[in-house]
């Protein structure tokens, strides 16, 4: 049954930075907007830690996906025009699925996706959520976790919502360089929505939309090496991270902390997905926390008698942020260990407490993969044809592979 609401007027509009006037077009889409599931996105900040690199970068998850469900709006305004039919009812369920889609993301989402539980990526603690939110509101939202899963008879509703080109991607690259100030993220979402097309039940794109979706991809390619993958925001995620598992093991040590309700539950307990499958107090406690639990949990951190989290709080909390060198080649064993012991002397730390303060790993940018779902090309002879073979800018084959880098982090005082 759907919650029994006394607010009459339902279809709001919202003035959103980006795109100017945001309507709400339906009854149940608004209840959904209200209810604490979603309502917990205005505290998760979009971008994590980039705003100690771009101070303006503060937006949330709940502004991504408000715009997200405007671009559906468009993309279905623009599949109909071109006489491929969507139902009111499939509208409503296309909507709801972007609208939801990150739902299941936890507190400074892909930073601590795997540590706050272990091996359940967001979007199946969306899937949780949408069925939680199905057995609420009733059959309005079994459609909309169809489309989510991908299982829906027409799958190009699903590549709306999660493909190559989705609405996902338009509008995180135009909301994160709008709040950034990065300009190198701004594309043509526009002219991309009015190339959209349906063959055979999948999505495309007509030909002529070919260099923009060139631009699209190569902003992509731009956006992750300077905002997701810059270098101080790694270093500041990767302090982070280790925070997180210097509490977790105190706390398995016996060592009372400061923090939440929500986020004892998940320090004290090694979280699965049988965890979520089995006890249903698990995504209860995961509907409650948020950035603001790991924000007031650090700064009380600061003043820990453990070395260890107390510098790597007061190093958040303050911007003190460790040394982070990148690399086109691997870091030799013996850098490393330098670095290790190094630290160990400093800090007269053991070389199993030096992991918290000196860490390496690569990082990936691959900004069009080939081997998923590839962005296909409606020619106009009625080609079917993959963009990469379509494409006469010679970047589409170098943006397909992936480029990794090597970062080390190390303290330096």
């Amino acid at each position: 049954m759907r919650p029994n609401r006394t607010t009459n007027n339902k279809k709001k509009i919202i003035n959103d930075p980006v795109y100017g006037f945001i309507s709400i077009p339906d009854e149940l889409i608004f209840d959904v907007l209200e209810h604490p599931y979603m309502q917990r996105l205005r505290r998760i900040m979009q971008l994590g830690l980039s705003h100690l690199v771009y101070p303006g970068a503060l937006h949330t998850r709940f502004h991504h996906v408000l715009g997200a469900m405007h671009l559906m709006s468009l993309a279905i305004a623009t599949i109909r025009r071109k006489g491929h039919e969507i139902t009111v009812d499939e509208e409503r369920a296309a909507l709801l699925a972007i609208l939801l889609h990150d739902i299941g993301h936890g507190p400074f989402s892909h930073a601590l996706e795997y540590d706050i539980v272990s091996g359940v990526s967001h979007e199946v603690i969306s899937g949780y959520f949408i069925e939680r939110l199905t057995e609420e509101f009733g059959s309005d939202l079994k459609n909309a976790h169809a489309i989510f899963k991908n299982q829906y008879t027409k799958p190009f509703l699903y590549q709306l919502v999660s493909s190559q080109l989705d609405m996902d991607r338009l509008d995180y690259l135009n909301r994160d360089s709008f709040y950034s100030g990065v300009s190198e993220g701004i594309i043509g979402t526009d002219r991309l929505i009015e190339m959209l097309n349906v063959h055979d039940g999948y999505l495309v794109l007509e030909e002529k939309a070919i260099y923009s979706i060139e631009k699209f991809i190569v902003a992509r390619r731009l956006m992750y090496w300077q905002v997701y993958l810059h270098k101080t925001v790694v270093v500041a995620e990767n302090m982070l991270i280790q925070t997180l598992r210097r509490a977790k093991a105190l706390i398995k040590m016996g060592n009372p902390l400061f923090c939440s309700p929500a986020l004892q539950f998940f320090l004290e307990n090694d979280i699965t997905k049988v965890d979520f499958e089995t006890n249903t107090q698990v995504l209860d406690y995961f509907s409650r926390l948020d950035d603001y639990d790991i924000w007031s949990s650090i700064k009380v951190w600061q003043d820990e008698k453990d070395p260890i989290l107390s510098k790597l709080a007061k190093g958040l909390v303050n911007r003190k942020l460790f040394k982070i060198e990148i690399s086109k080649t691997p870091f030799s064993a013996e850098r490393i260990n330098y670095e290790k012991q190094l630290c160990a002397t400093n800090y007269g730390l053991s070389m199993a407490d030096v992991e918290y303060f000196v860490y390496q790993d690569i990082l990936t940018n691959k900004a069009y993969n080939q081997d998923k779902e590839n962005i296909k090309l409606l020619m106009k002879n009625g080609e079917i044809i993959d963009l990469s073979a379509a494409s006469d800018n010679l970047n589409i084959s170098a943006l397909a592979q992936p480029v990794e880098k090597y970062f080390l982090c190390y303290p330096t005082n």
